[in-house]
């Protein structure tokens, strides 16, 4: 069948016309991308600080030899209790009980003197009454007499010396605690160098004391946090945990009893530019803490009021400058600034650039860019973060 070129030039225009109109529908209809968003969390948040400790005893109590002599006897198991009053260590005694016994012969040839002195002064006396022997000879026998009476005393301070001396041969526990290993074996010369001025350490282990150091920084951080340091001294309340300081050990479990912190010290130490301060933990059996052991100190610094939180994974980092995403009322994406904080388990806590009610992006922030059109997808995020 014959058609006219005029009539097919119409059929291609009006199917032009058509597709044309079909394209332009298909892309109006065409729906923004879906994003999920969360709520900026707000509420309070303890802030927290950590700080490298070292452990030692309640009482570390180093043993040294007192005397001079060769080391006769060991009297304890290394690394075990012992009780106190227990002997630890005998040093050979016998040139002590020879100057001990040289002493009481001294004080018994003392006492003769002053017998025999005081027997002269009684014979004296009358004798003086009646003017048989002058005054001066009565002023002698009785000089001689305070004189033996002095020996006395001089004798009896040197034999109770020697005594001393001689206990000092036999070296006891000053405390019940546990004992290290010991630095002198038995033959050898102790009390004087080259040999062990330090025999052993013995520890009392009931309670333990952890010492770490705040930088000068940190302490200025703590100024500003709490405006004293009387919150770490001698403030907190020792009947509850409020207040109380966690101890993390070296496996990154939490130590089950909490501390208090009892000493600062009073400067900074020039040449480290820290500060001592120190906390006690209790260490009830098995005495899990052990002299040397090093600890992370992790001490609230301060409760920050209704702040607000997103959790990391929203904040986005570029030469050191933080954004995150804000869908705002008319599903159009923004790109914010904001100041972090502290990182607060798997959040950030957000200083300046967010408010309460804004929606931020969650997922699916690659794909975005400030004014475009979104389908906010609302969702719950369960921080594995517990309120601290």
């Amino acid at each position: 069948m014959f058609i006219s070129f005029k009539h097919s030039l119409t059929i291609l225009i009006i199917g032009a016309a058509s597709l044309y109109s079909c394209n332009n529908q298909g892309k109006k209809t065409s729906p923004p991308p879906e994003v999920s968003v969360i709520n900026v969390i707000q509420k309070d948040v303890p802030i927290y600080r950590e700080f490298i400790g070292h452990v030692f005893g309640l009482l570390d109590i180093p043993i040294r030899a007192r005397v001079e002599g060769y080391l006769e006897g060991i009297h304890f198991k290394e690394g075990f209790r012992v009780k106190k009053g227990q002997l630890l260590y005998t040093i050979d005694a016998q040139p002590y009980e020879a100057e001990v016994a040289a002493r009481q012969s001294e004080v018994a040839e003392a006492k003769t003197r002053y017998v025999n002195a005081a027997n002269e002064l009684a014979r004296y006396k009358p004798l003086a009454e009646i003017n048989a022997v002058s005054q001066s000879d009565l002023d002698a026998v009785q000089a001689e007499k305070d004189a033996a009476e002095a020996y006395v005393q001089a004798a009896e301070a040197n034999l109770r010396l020697a005594k001393i001396k001689l206990s000092y041969t036999r070296i006891k526990s000053p405390v019940d605690g546990y004992i290290g290993k010991t630095e002198a074996h038995v033959g050898e010369f102790v009390g004087r160098e080259p040999n062990p001025v330090i025999l052993n350490t013995v520890s009392k282990l009931s309670k333990v004391r952890i010492q770490f150091f705040l930088t000068e920084t940190e302490y200025l951080d703590v100024i500003r946090d709490r405006g004293t340091t009387e919150w770490l001294a001698g403030k907190l309340k020792v009947d509850s945990d409020e207040g109380r300081i966690e101890l993390i050990l070296a496996d990154g479990s939490v130590y089950p009893h909490k501390g208090k912190i009892d000493f600062i010290n009073r400067n900074i130490n020039a040449s480290t530019g820290s500060m001592l301060v120190q906390a006690t933990f209790p260490n009830p059996p098995p005495n899990v803490l052990r002299p040397g052991m090093y600890a992370r100190i992790k001490i609230e610094a301060r409760v920050a009021k209704n702040a607000l939180l997103v959790p990391q994974q929203c904040v986005s980092e570029l030469q050191g400058q933080f954004m995150v995403y804000v869908v705002d009322k008319n599903n159009t994406v923004q790109a914010k600034p904001v100041k972090t904080g502290d990182k607060v388990g798997d959040l950030w806590l957000i200083e300046e650039g967010l408010n309460p009610d804004d929606k931020v992006v969650f997922e699916g922030m690659q794909r975005l860019a400030s004014g475009m059109s979104v389908t906010p997808i609302p969702v719950e995020y369960n921080s594995s973060t517990k309120d601290q």
